[in-house]
């Protein structure tokens, strides 16, 4: 899922999706989105705004694009940290799953 801001650019195709735009929040400004799922682009800002906040809390006197950059590597730093708990859950469930096939595999041979 990717979220837009209605009537933005990437290159030189316009960013739309058939949901409809909806206004979020974020650090006291106001954003028109689109998501593939309003709750879900809805949680995206909430996170968003409250990693900024929680930044800008610990360095109020930083200007507000270094509290933004400092919120977007937070932001990734927990996003690399989640996908590689999913890789390592996923090697460990594909070894399990190995080891079952294997028994399983072993088991008909000797029926």
């Amino acid at each position: 899922m990717r979220l837009a801001v209605p009537g933005s650019r990437n290159g030189n195709q316009q960013m739309t999706t058939d949901k409809k735009s909806i206004k979020v929040k974020i650090f006291g400004s106001e954003y028109p989105l689109r998501g593939e799922s309003e709750e879900f682009t809805r949680r995206v800002a909430t996170y968003v705004d409250e990693m900024i906040t929680s930044i800008h809390g610990k360095l109020p006197d930083q200007p507000t694009l270094t509290v933004s950059v400092l919120s977007a590597l937070n932001i990734t730093e927990d996003l690399l940290k989640e996908r590689e708990k999913a890789r390592a859950v996923a090697t460990l469930v594909e070894g399990e799953l190995l080891k079952i096939t294997n028994y399983l595999d072993n088991s008909v041979r000797e029926v």
